[in-house]
C-alpha cells in the first residue's frame, strides 16, 4: 500500500490541477520507474565486478572439470614421484589447498549471491510498479467505458421518445 502511495505521490507532484485524466495517465506512463541495467553495473566496485566474476565460473561445469582435473594431476604427480613428492600420500598439502580454496570461495559467491537478491527485489518492485500503472490505466479506460456506455444509453433513450413523438 504504500508503494502505491509513493508512486502516485510522484506522479501527482507533477501534475497540475487543470490536467485531465488523458493528461495524467499520459503522464504516469511515461514516467521512469525503473533504471537501466548499465547504470547498475557502473556502481560496482572491482571486487564486486570480479566475485561476481569468480562466483560465476565457481558454478560452471568448466570449473567442475578443471578442478577435478587439476586435483587428479596433483595426485597423480606426487604418486609417481614417491619418495621426491612435494606432497607424498596422504596429500596434506593438497588438503590445506582445498580448505584454503573453499575458505575463499565461499564468501566471494554469497557477496555475489547477495548482489543479486537485491537486484531480484528491484526487479520485483519494478514489476509492481508497471502493474500498478497498468492497473490505474485499466480502471480509467473501464470508467471511460462506463461512460460511454452510459452516454450510449441516454442518446437511446432521446432517440427512442423521439421516436414515439414522431409516430404520434
Amino acid at each position: 500500500m504504500k508503494e502505491n502511495r509513493k508512486l502516485l505521490k510522484e506522479v501527482l507532484k507533477d501534475i497540475r490541477h487543470d490536467m485531465t485524466d488523458e493528461e495524467v495517465l499520459n503522464l504516469l506512463a511515461d514516467s521512469k520507474i525503473s533504471v537501466s541495467p548499465e547504470k547498475e553495473k557502473e556502481k560496482y566496485t572491482l571486487g564486486q565486478r570480479a566475485a561476481d566474476t569468480i562466483a560465476k565460473f565457481a558454478g560452471s561445469w568448466a570449473f567442475i572439470f578443471s578442478f577435478t582435473g587439476g586435483l587428479i594431476l596433483w595426485m597423480v604427480i606426487n604418486t609417481i614421484l614417491a619418495s621426491k613428492a612435494f606432497d607424498a600420500y596422504p596429500f596434506i598439502l593438497l588438503n590445506l589447498v582445498l580448505s584454503c580454496v573453499a575458505a575463499i570461495q565461499a564468501p566471494l559467491i554469497m557477496m555475489s549471491q547477495n548482489r543479486q537478491e537485491e537486484k531480484d527485489r528491484r526487479r520485483a518492485e519494478n514489476d509492481y510498479k508497471v502493474n500498478l500503472k497498468t492497473e490505474i490505466m485499466i480502471e480509467d479506460l473501464h470508467d471511460k467505458v462506463n461512460a460511454i456506455l452510459i452516454r450510449q444509453s441516454q442518446i437511446e433513450k432521446i432517440l427512442s421518445e423521439q421516436k414515439e413523438k414522431n409516430t404520434l
